[in-house]
This record gives structure tokens, sequence and C-alpha cells, in this order.
């Protein structure tokens, strides 16, 4: 996998330090679509048809944030930030960038005939920039949009951009795959793995909106841009589509990611590099869990509370840990029950263990 360089002088993630314009919302009520003029290519054709097809599923989304006014005492509601969501099911929930809904006390969601419905926050999963919101009291008539296979795209095919860039509604860009696994650090510092690259212009309110195949399927969601200026440079960035419809089911259904883990506690990274440690450090193993029944122990101490033994995790099914964010990608994709190959340092002896994972809060 291809890591994003740590020196990269800025990711900005969309939608965020940047002041979204006012929404142009249509005046019509009802769009009519242009007949399509003569001597188009088959190319041009294909992009207007998904398009048509696509936009009425595409959302505007507004967070707000309720404050106290110093003065008054009064609450007053302030506009935090903005960005772009799709329709998920027909049950009114809408996909988008957990960085989108940061912080917002309340929500509002316009859809594509320009009315504005009232949302709320259906659960968040910040570790891989994905949140869903449900349209409250409305199904909405919009079809939800079909999910393509991220694990088969190549580079250098044609991908579409819908989104609400700098609050402009509706607004297409084209481009192609320009990279495949991709690394970028999602909200809480842990990376985000096999990230789509395109060209296809981004910018401040794209987040949280689709990326799409030639056939209009659901092929990412458009998460981050890479540029000094906050504005697209032609390197965009999208959350694959296998790792939304893992995910997003369970925020549907719990609120969060129902994660599993090996029933540990970990000593944080820097105390390893301190202690010159190539591994993941285990703290506490919770009695009668996952790691204890495998024989996985906790920090040795001796009488004067000097460190006697530690159990260093060094592989999981012949992956190599370095830090935590290497065991939670090693876990990631992981459920209940699944069994893993445990390689872990005791003193200078190598021993590797079978450990059924648990669940985890």
């Amino acid at each position: 996998m291809k890591r994003l360089a740590l020196w990269i002088p800025l990711l900005a993630v969309c939608g965020l330090g940047v002041l979204a314009l006012d929404r142009q919302v249509a005046s019509e009520p009802e769009r009519r679509e242009r007949p399509l003029p003569a001597g188009l290519l088959e190319e041009e054709r294909n992009t207007i048809q998904i398009f048509r097809r696509v936009a009425g599923s595409v959302v505007y989304i507004t967070s707000i944030d309720r404050r106290r006014s110093l003065f008054s005492l009064n609450v007053i509601e302030v506009r935090r930030g903005s960005g772009s969501g799709f329709i998920w099911d027909g049950d009114g929930h809408v996909v988008t960038n957990f960085h989108v809904v940061q912080g917002g006390d309340s929500f509002s969601i316009t859809l594509a005939d320009g009315t504005s419905h009232p949302a709320k926050l259906v659960g968040i999963a910040p570790n891989k920039d994905l949140a869903v919101l449900r349209i409250e009291g409305l199904g909405h008539e919009a079809p939800p949009l079909p999910t393509g296979n991220s694990e088969e795209l190549v580079v250098g095919q044609k991908v579409l951009a819908v989104g609400n860039p700098f609050g402009l509604d509706q607004t297409l860009t084209t481009g192609v795959i320009s990279a495949l696994g991709r690394e970028i650090p999602s909200a809480t510092g842990t990376t985000i793995r096999d990230v789509i690259q395109t060209d296809a212009s981004i910018n401040p309110g794209n987040s949280g909106g689709p990326l799409l195949d030639s056939s209009g399927r659901l092929i990412g969601v458009n998460t981050a841009i890479y540029s000094p200026t906050g504005s697209s440079a032609g390197i965009g960035f999208a959350v694959p589509a296998q790792t939304v419809q893992r995910i997003i089911p369970q925020l549907i259904r719990y609120g969060v990611v129902k994660r599993v883990g090996l029933g540990i506690s970990i000593l944080p990274d820097h105390v390893a590099r301190r202690l010159r440690v190539a591994g993941v450090i285990v703290r506490e193993v919770e009695p009668g869990g996952a790691a204890d029944k495998a024989g996985i122990r906790s920090v040795q101490l001796d009488r004067y509370g000097n460190v006697r033994s530690l159990d260093v995790l060094v592989e999981i099914d012949g992956v190599g840990l370095e830090r935590y964010d290497d065991l939670y990608t090693a876990l990631d994709g992981h459920k209940a029950g699944d069994e893993v190959t445990v390689r872990f340092l005791r003193g200078h002896e190598h021993h590797e263990v079978l450990v059924r994972l648990q669940p985890i809060n």
C-alpha cells in the first residue's frame, strides 16, 4: 500500500475552515431537463445521463451549532458547516462524512427540489469519516444510489463526483481514478486505508457526496483534498464503497461500529518508542477475555515496581504491527468469533497463538 507522505503541507478536509457561499436554490419547484443537442459524443451522453439519474439522490447538509449569547443569554443558532450527502435507502437515511456533522447540534437537509427538512443524527464512524443522518418525518422518493465494487477498480477509469462545492447545489465534476490504495488520516488520527485518489475536482462542500463510475454506481464517498490553498488541486480522496457498505448498516442499526478486539489494553505508542520496542505493548489483559484464554499476559512487575516482563504484539495473521494504528487496521473488518493468529514477543522468545476475537465497546 502506498502511504501518503507525512510531510505533505496540508490535507484539507472538505468543508472545514471554509465559509460556504449562500446556497442558490432554484426558483422553479421543478426543473425541466433540456433535450440533448445533436452531435454529442457517446462519452458526453453517458455523463449527462448519469448526472440526470443520480442528481435527485444527492443532498445538501447544513450543520447548526446552538450557542448562548453572552449579552442576552438567549440561545442562538449558528451555522457551523456544510457539505454533501446522498440517499442511502427508502427510509430517509442519508450518508455523509463525519467531519460534516462533527460538533453540530442540529442538522438541515436540502433536497434536489430545493425543500429543506430537519434531520436527526443516526450514527457516526469517526475512524472512517462516515456518518448517517435521517430526514425526519419524510420518506424520499429519489432512489438510493446503486453500489459498485470498489475492489475491482483500476487506475484510469472514468469517475464522476456530484456535490455542493462552496454551497453551489448540484455540481458535477468528472475525472479518472488517479491511484488506489492511498492512506489518509481520519479525524481521530487513525489511518483510513485503501482510499481512492481522483483528479475529479473536489472542493469544500463536496464532502460526503458520491464518487460514481461510468455506470452511475457508487464507488466511494468524497472525503478530503490535498491542497496548499484549501481548494481543489486535482488530488481528491474518497472512502471506498466496500468500506461504506460494511460500516453504514451498522451505523443505522447501532449508531456506532461494532468493534472486536483481543480483550487487552495497550501502552501508548510513545511509551513503546521510548522503550525502543518495535510493536504493540500489552498493558493489561482482561481476565477471561480472548487474549487471556490464549496465554497473553499483562505487564509483569517485580516487588519494586520495575518491569519484569512484557508481551509485545508483533504480528496478526502475518501482518506486522509497529503501533496501535496497525493493530486497529489488522482487526478492522473482522467480527466477533473470528480467529486470528497472533505472534508476540516475551523477553527474547517469540510465541504464536490463536485468538478468538471478542466484541468490545
